[in-house]
């Protein structure tokens, strides 16, 4: 038991710090732009505040985790074992609104120019600023109010618990909690229905390119792929990445919900995969960014100098 807890937390430790650090490497590296008075474009801001939200995911969930799965005991009751839920909620709402608005503007970006979407691509990037500005204050006002509006009315420990280590949040007012889960779930089972369908128009759009590529008879034509391509490439494998994680991850805490199973094997693996989207992303973005891959090459090198 002992070696299969220290597996666990190895692997747990393993995912947090790859995690983290090529979220910081990436999130550098957008700071730096900043700093040099370079404009961001549209989808470099989005990815900004993506992984913002991925490394605030990591630090707030993973490291508790991690720190449990090796027997250590971190949690509390009442506000101490809250606000690190709150945080992790906030983020991963952000997470998934963020990736939505990346693959819609990836789509609309690629998409046939025509006279209706003419419009559209001209006004959408002005909106992208406060887009992601609404995202954060939302989504802090709703899993933040909510909980603690439920701290003031009622005592801390009715509304907070720690199962098997792990805090988790309980509301005693009915018409509040059915209202908080609408709050929480449509938006994301919104966001994960528009994902799919830019995913399903940028796969299209693709595969119509090619097409009309290949009826091209040039010799000076490049059989490389450009840059616009390769980005919404990486968009879409992005996009892929998000449905196959998250909804894997819902399947698992669904199935431990309805039939209230206290297997650690699948909490444990339902936690891991929770938080691959979060790990796995940064190094998705960075496949289309040479800048930000020379610095994770750079780090690894000095982390193989040590």
């Amino acid at each position: 038991m002992a070696s299969r807890d220290s597996a666990i937390g190895m692997t747990f430790l393993t995912q947090t710090v790859t995690g983290i650090l090529a979220n910081v490497v990436l999130l550098f590296h957008y700071l730096s732009l900043c700093f040099t008075g370079y404009k961001l474009r549209p989808t470099d801001l989005i990815a900004e505040h993506l992984t913002i939200a991925n490394t605030v995911i990591m630090l707030s969930k993973r490291v508790s985790q991690t720190v449990q799965s090796f027997g250590i005991k971190y949690f509390a009751q009442g506000i101490r074992c809250l606000l690190p839920l709150c945080v992790y909620r906030v983020a991963r709402a952000v997470s998934v609104s963020t990736t939505c608005l990346l693959s819609v503007f990836q789509t609309v970006k690629i998409s046939p120019m025509s006279s209706s979407r003419k419009q559209l691509k001209a006004n959408l990037p002005k909106h992208i600023g406060l887009s992601i500005f609404l995202s954060w204050r939302l989504n802090m006002l709703v899993n933040c109010f909510f909980p603690f509006y439920s701290i003031n009315k009622y005592s801390s420990k009715n509304i907070t618990k720690e199962k098997k280590g792990f805090c988790s949040a309980v509301f005693r007012d009915k018409i509040v909690d059915v209202l908080y889960t609408t709050l929480v779930l449509f938006p994301e089972v919104s966001c994960s229905g528009l994902m799919i369908w830019s995913s399903g128009s940028m796969i299209f759009i693709l595969h119509r390119h090619k097409q009309q590529v290949q009826h091209i008879r040039s010799t000076t034509v490049s059989h490389k792929s450009s840059p616009e391509s390769r980005a919404t490439q990486s968009v879409l494998v992005l996009v892929c990445s998000f449905v196959c994680f998250y909804t894997l991850s819902s399947f698992f805490y669904a199935y431990l919900a309805h039939f209230n199973i206290p297997n650690s094997w699948l909490m444990n693996t339902s936690d891991l995969i929770s938080t691959c989207f979060p790990a796995v992303s940064p190094f998705i973005l960075m496949s289309c960014n040479s800048t930000a891959s020379r610095l994770w090459f750079k780090l690894l090198n000095v982390f193989r100098s040590i």
